[in-house]
Parts: C-alpha cells; structure tokens; sequence
C-alpha cells in the first residue's frame, strides 16, 4: 500500500533531489514574490492615498501582520481594492504558506538528523567510523571525554560514520555534541557527507574486536580513504598483527589492537601518534613490558635513580612504590626517594633480576658519594691559605 501511496506534492516524487533543498527553494520563491506584493501594494497605496512613504509601508507591513492597528487605512477605491486582492488574497496567503514550508523544513531537519541524514557543515573535526560490537555507547562516550580533555581539542566536533543508531544516538551521546551519519565508511557519498577531506582525524574502528574478519573492513576503507589522499589521517584498529604491513602499505596514520577498555589508548594514539606502540608493549611480552622490583629506596633522588637504570642497560623507571603502597608516577626528580619498590619498563628478552637493579642503584650510590667528595676537596684546594700575621 506505501508503495503505490501517490505524493502530497510533486516534489515528493523526485527522491534523487533532496526534499531539504527542494523546501528552501520553494520557500525562498514564495517569499520573493511576496516581496513583490508588498512592494506593489506599498507604491499604490502611496500613489491613491494621501499618505507618505513611510506610512504606506507602515500600513501595508501592519496590513499583512494582521494586527490592525487602524491609525491608517486605504480611503479610495483603488487602495481598498488593492488591499483585499494583493494583501488578503496574495499576501496573507503567501505568509501562510512560506510558515507552512517553514514549518515542514524543522519536522525534515529533525528526521534527518535523527536517523542521521543529515549533513551538517564541518571542518577540522574527528570522524570516527564503525561502531563496537559491544559497548559502543559507553567507548564513544569515554573517548569524546578524554579527546576533550587534551589541550588544543576542548571543543573539537566529533562525526560517527556507522549504520548503527538507527532512531537516533542515545541521550548520553547526543548530550555530548556528538552527531551521526547513517553510512559505511566504504562508500564515497558517505565520506563525502560527513566531509572526510576536511577532517582533522579519521578513526576507523574494528567491529568486532575478537573476530579476524574484521580487518577485511577496515582494510576496505582505508583503501578508499588512500584513493581520496586521505589515508595519511587514519588511525585504524588491527586484530591480527600480520595484517599489520598490509595498512602501513597503505600510508595509515596509526595502527593499534582494538583495546575496548581503554579508549584512552586510542586518543593517545590520535593526539599522539606512536605513543600507541609504546603503550601496546606494556600491555604484552614481546619486546618491553613493566615490572615491578621490590627494594628499598633511598639516599638517590628520581634523577639519580633513573640515570642509573639508564647507565646500566636496564630499563626506564616510570614510578616507584612509597611506604604506603601508592604508586607515584613524575615525582620531583631533586627530592630523595623512600619508597619500598621500583617499577621500570624493562627488554622481556634478557630481564634483569632484582639483585642486578640494586647492585645497578648500590654502584650509583658510590659514584655519588665520591663524585661529591671530589667536588668537596676541590673546594678546599681552592679555597686561599689563611694569612698569618707578625708583630
């Protein structure tokens, strides 16, 4: 029955022009030829009656408000006349219709944008195209909240390019200034829509973070975003690593794991790029990962105790463990350490025990203390003789 449903307007028929357009078009033909009226009916009422300029306006612009306010009305025939057929046949008429046209335009917006349809003018934004399988809600809503939360990109918008959300985002995101655009990222039209080209970043999603097929995807559209010149923008997720060269090939900005947890590593990758290589081997034993040594510290400062670290091939420090058993990340490197533990990024290959660290912090402690011993004695070789006095 919907299908044979003949159109209120023969505009409805043509669905290969949008109806947004074909509504301003209309309205804005309706509201020229209104000014047209008005314009016609303020020089007759200035040349019939015995009125200005001014006010002939002022009585065809009240005329049409409908409110009437009766200080000045048409005397001769010719004015009334002209009245009743430009103003309350033509006039009023056309007011009517171009609130109508108006009116229909917001209830278009609004689907539109609701079923994301709508293409909205951006520039220097963050696409983000596919949804998670699971939890995507909550990983757009934690990614929006830490990509604001870095200098330069407090109010950065953020387009979703997905065929998800289909009767609009949720609350959450929506709340968020988050927009969408019902598509794939495979398809040039959608690129086009949610304007790709002038994207600050592009961040192409696995669907499906345990699943290998989902490489398939991703590598689909960043084969299209490297036919547009665009691939140099992408951040794009990988599940399998041997799949890996495969986009590098392709000139992609950024690759990682899908890491649903923690979308943070994903801003950090787009702010960032390569901090996500470093954050990817903490996460396993390939190449570095951290370890937690537990000594006790003291008489070094943070300075002195990753120089040593450094000095002595074994890792870098990247916190230490107080009395209380708080892990303090940056601590002032002048101020000495007491603490009951070290954490360091070590090789996974080859690393070190805990008797080789401090040894490593042992050894340092003695270069210290004679370092400072020199630099005492040189003070005082320095220093002049005192002079001696005869009488």
């Amino acid at each position: 029955m919907l299908r044979n449903r003949i159109p209120l307007n023969p505009e409805h028929a043509r669905g290969q022009v949008p109806m947004g357009g074909l509504i301003r078009k209309r309205m804005k033909r309706l509201f020229l030829i209104l000014l047209a009226l008005l314009t016609t009916q303020v020089l007759i009422i200035w040349a019939a009656e015995e009125l200005s300029l001014f006010e002939s306006l002022w009585m065809t612009m009240t005329t049409i408000a409908t409110v009437g306010y009766g200080d000045y009305a048409p005397a001769t025939v010719i004015g009334r006349t002209s009245t009743i057929l430009l103003m309350f046949v033509g006039a009023i008429t056309l007011l009517t219709l171009i609130i109508s046209d108006f009116i229909e335009y917001r209830f278009y917006r609004r689907e539109r944008i609701l079923t994301g349809r709508w293409v909205y003018k951006m520039n220097n934004h963050i696409v983000i195209i596919n949804t998670p399988k699971h939890g995507g809600t909550t990983y757009f809503m934690r990614f929006a909240t830490q990509i604001r939360a870095v200098e330069g990109y407090e109010s950065i918008p953020i387009m979703l390019l997905t065929r998800e959300f289909p009767n609009g985002l949720p609350a959450e995101l929506a709340d968020l200034g988050i927009v969408h655009y019902h598509g794939s990222g495979f398809d040039p039209d959608a690129l086009k829509a949610v304007h790709a080209g002038s994207a600050k970043h592009i961040v192409i999603l696995a669907p499906d973070e345990s699943d290998p097929h989902s490489d398939s995807l991703t590598f689909d559209i960043s084969h299209r975003l490297s036919e547009l010149n665009l691939s140099h923008k992408a951040t794009v997720e990988c599940v399998t690593d041997a799949n890996r060269a495969r986009f590098k090939e392709l000139g992609v900005r950024g690759i990682i794991r899908p890491v649903r947890t923690y979308p943070e590593i994903m801003v950090r990758s787009v702010v960032a790029p390569g901090s996500e290589k470093v954050l990817e081997d903490m996460f396993n034993y390939e190449q570095d990962h951290p370890r937690r040594y537990d000594l006790e510290l003291s008489e070094l400062n943070w300075a002195d105790i990753v120089s040593a670290l450094i000095r002595y091939d074994i890792g870098t420090a990247l916190a230490y463990i107080d009395a209380d058993d708080e892990v303090i990340c940056h601590p002032p490197v002048n101020q000495a350490i007491e603490g009951k533990g070290l954490i360091v990024l070590v090789k996974s290959s080859g690393t070190p025990g805990i008797e080789v660290v401090e040894e490593a912090l042992e050894r340092y402690r003695s270069f210290i203390e004679e370092w400072r011993n020199g630099q005492k004695n040189a003070t005082i070789a320095d220093s002049p003789a005192p002079s001696v006095h005869t009488e």
